[in-house]
């Protein structure tokens, strides 16, 4: 009994300072759902009768099981819960909602004639949040309403304020990740621009990567390393590894024959130029930005599993896998496309070449997954198959030299 006393002191207390503050219903009450359960009619009937013309919209609940019914079909804003029930008890009700994170933040007051400690203590376990002994106080009673119904708009604006700022969020994380593709794509288009490569050179090595990346995912020796955000960044770098022929001079970048010695080795510069554009842009956007995995591409996809590659001569591991994927993509892509200088290789062909250079020119793995993924890569070639021409700098080129 002292525990209840002193609880019954403290809310009245509260409840005169609420009255003082406003004794009549406010626009925030009018039309406030509140659900009573209690056994008794007459009990919901004299809550309903009291409530109503404050401007609350009331509905009872004879049991347990039915109160959870309603409750599903349409959440109070209140509730005055009853606890000796027959079947479901109040105890248990309000277990319930408590749990459930969707009724949780609902205001359960208990209306009961329980005044033993036992009883209350039961209830505070159970999750309640006021109690109200019976008979009970009016103005009490109206004052913990005014309370619990307050608290609920405060949390029901809170939980919509919340959703508003993850929607902004969500959007805008939407637009960035739209603005790097965009970015990453017109930087490969640029360089693209200048090269004899045909336009849909970049659509068929992003496929490809991808299709190589989603197969790494899947490998027991990367799970829990590689996940569908990895394919989606390998997906939008890809298209980088070639950026730095921006920086080859044309007579080298747009022959249409085969490059002398002295040629290929100002050619395979295009790999250093490229890396160190993106490392530098990399570090003014914040390192391991979204060109990170670019700047990795660009350097090192020439780079072969034997060490025989350029420009650093990294072999195995060593290689940076985003790299290894790029190379074999890059070199399939080569084979099998026509080139002004060249008719493209059947996929038959471009696939014995990349099998005698598994564990040489390429990560074995990488060929393990290109040949899961055969069929893919030749549906993707026949989706985006160039047409051979020549790039626009390269018909200029052509002209003024004639």
């Amino acid at each position: 009994m002292g525990f209840v006393w002193a609880m019954e002191s403290r809310r009245r207390g509260l409840a005169c300072l609420a009255l003082r503050k406003c004794t009549l219903a406010t626009d925030t009450d009018f039309g406030r759902y509140i659900l009573v359960v209690d056994d008794l009619i007459e009990n919901t009937f004299v809550l309903k009768s009291f409530l109503s013309p404050m401007g609350y919209h009331v509905e009872a609940a004879m049991e347990g099981a039915q109160a959870l019914e309603m409750v599903a079909e349409k959440l109070p804003d209140v509730v005055l819960l009853d606890l000796m029930m027959p079947g479901m008890d109040g105890f248990e009700v309000c277990r319930r909602l408590k749990q459930d994170p969707k009724t949780r933040h609902i205001p359960v007051i208990i209306v009961t004639g329980m005044s033993d400690r036992e009883s209350n203590l039961k209830a505070v376990e159970a999750g309640a949040d006021d109690f109200l002994l019976k008979p009970f106080d009016r103005i009490l009673l109206e004052a913990r309403i005014r309370s619990a119904v307050n608290a609920k708009v405060l949390h029901d604006e809170l939980v919509l304020y919340k959703q508003e700022l993850e929607d902004k969020v969500a959007r805008r994380t939407a637009q960035i990740a739209l603005t790097q593709q965009i970015t990453v794509f017109s930087l490969a288009k640029l360089a693209e621009s200048r090269d004899n490569d045909t336009g849909e050179h970049l659509e068929r090595m992003r496929c490809y990567a991808r299709l190589l990346s989603e197969e790494f995912v899947g490998m027991e020796k990367f799970r829990g390393q590689l996940d569908a955000d990895f394919v989606g960044k390998m997906y939008q770098s890809t298209p980088l590894h070639d950026i730095g022929k921006v920086g080859i001079p044309d007579r080298i970048l747009l022959k249409p024959g085969k490059l002398t010695v002295e040629e290929f080795d100002i050619m395979k510069h295009h790999s250093m130029i490229g890396g160190d554009t993106l490392k530098a842009a990399d570090i003014e956007a914040g390192q391991n930005s979204f060109l990170a995995m670019g700047r990795d591409i660009a350097y090192y996809h020439h780079e072969k599993w034997d060490g025989s590659g350029y420009p650093f001569g990294l072999s195995g591991e060593d290689i940076p896998l985003v790299a290894r994927i790029t190379a074999l993509a890059d070199v399939y892509d080569a084979l099998s496309s026509r080139r002004p200088y060249k008719e493209p290789f059947s996929h038959e062909k471009s696939k014995v070449i990349i099998l005698e250079g598994r564990g040489s020119h390429f990560d074995p793995d990488v060929v393990d997954a290109f040949l899961t993924r055969e069929a893919q890569f030749l549906e993707i070639r026949e989706n985006f198959q160039g047409s051979g021409d020549l790039s626009p700098i390269q018909i200029l080129v052509n002209a003024l030299g004639e």
